[in-house]
């Protein structure tokens, strides 16, 4: 599997137009969704190369990660002369990175595809390492393909943006980066003052977490191995996230990997002697920052049920973990009983004070 190149902007406009040069292409297609084309697009259109490049837009929000969108997508796709030498740019958060990913790498069995990430979610997670996906029957990324784009463009300036919420959903996929990474990397992502908010600190942090996840999906592209760890919080926050959609009070992603992780370092902790210091610190930061997820024991079953449809699974009846055994110490493939997880389930309960 190729490389993807990392591109750090200061200017997207003429970083976008350097790009395009070292990938000649028939065609350009823009995919993005009604938020990104109203505040991102003129950013790439500055550029007498975007200006009559295709626009697809799609309406903003996660509903649009399904097979219905995909379809639409390859649509406009064949109906608009693309071929196997045009080029797709995803102009937005996670959803249009995840969709237009997929929707790339299978028209005419794949075309080249460009990320430029506008949410810190898209930046830290989505954009970099070549998920690409779409849900479906209910459940996160269901269907897609792992193929990663040829350069993701990644420009700070975006984040100045977005609202609280939107910051605090991607932030939670840097936690979980500092937590598999180390002490002092978790030390910094817990000193950032978002009451008073010092973008450049942000975006030395945000740097940092992007290499932390391109090194392990260098390392291991294919999730065989130490990719797995990127899945910390994962399976009990996918749970949440879609347990959320189906109670119609949907949860934004990161979110549900924040309070997934509360679960999953509780999992840690009682089978792996994860530090209790660690453990509380992060459940109160994530109580503080993320409010609560109102659930109760009469919902355990639901989200243990969603939990075992997880990708992730490789044993019928069986949940598979990550999860760690101190900062920056992995420990993959971890099967944890129904019984346990519901334990973790009464912590996140009684952390939350429900």
């Amino acid at each position: 599997m190729s490389q993807q190149r990392l591109v750090f902007c200061s200017t997207i406009a003429d970083s976008i137009v350097a790009e395009l040069e070292n990938k000649p292409s028939t065609s350009i297609f823009i995919l993005t969704d009604s938020q990104s084309k109203t505040f991102c697009l003129p950013l790439l259109q500055q550029s007498e190369t975007l200006k009559n490049a295709h626009v697809i837009e799609v309406p903003a929000g996660d509903g649009s990660k399904d097979v219905n969108t995909l379809v639409s997508i390859w649509q406009y796709l064949s109906e608009n002369g693309a071929t196997r030498k045009s080029l797709m740019i995803n102009l937005g958060g996670g959803m249009i990175t995840d969709l237009g990913g997929f929707a790339a790498s299978t028209f005419k069995r794949g075309m080249n595809y460009v990320n430029v990430p506008t949410t810190l979610l898209a930046m830290v997670d989505a954009a970099v390492g070549g998920k690409t996906g779409i849900n479906f029957n209910g459940l996160k990324n269901e269907v897609g393909v792992i193929n990663p784009a040829k350069s993701v463009l990644i420009d700070t300036n975006f984040l100045r943006t977005l609202d609280m919420q939107n910051l605090l959903s991607g932030y939670a996929e840097m936690i979980k980066h500092a937590l598999i990474s180390s002490e002092s990397e978790l030390k910094n992502i817990f000193e950032l003052d978002f009451a008073q908010l010092d973008y450049e600190k942000l975006n030395q942090l945000v740097q940092s977490s992007i290499y932390i996840k391109e090194a392990i999906v260098t390392e291991d592209p294919q999730e065989e191995g130490v990719r797995k760890a990127l899945n910390l919080g994962h399976t009990i926050g996918h749970a949440f996230e879609s347990y959320s959609y189906q109670m119609n009070k949907p949860a934004l992603h990161g979110y549900a990997v924040a309070w997934g992780l509360m679960c999953e370092l509780f999992l840690s902790y009682k089978k792996l002697g994860f530090p209790k210091e660690t453990l509380i610190k992060v459940a109160r930061f994530v109580k503080e920052n993320y409010g609560h997820f109102y659930i109760s024991c009469d919902d355990y079953d639901a989200l243990y049920e969603l939990m075992l449809h997880d990708k992730k699974n490789t044993i019928a009846n069986c949940i598979n973990f990550s999860l760690l055994s101190n900062v920056g110490v992995l420990s993959l493939n971890q099967h944890i009983d129904k019984e346990t997880i519901f334990e973790s389930l009464d912590f996140f309960q009684e952390m939350m004070g429900m």
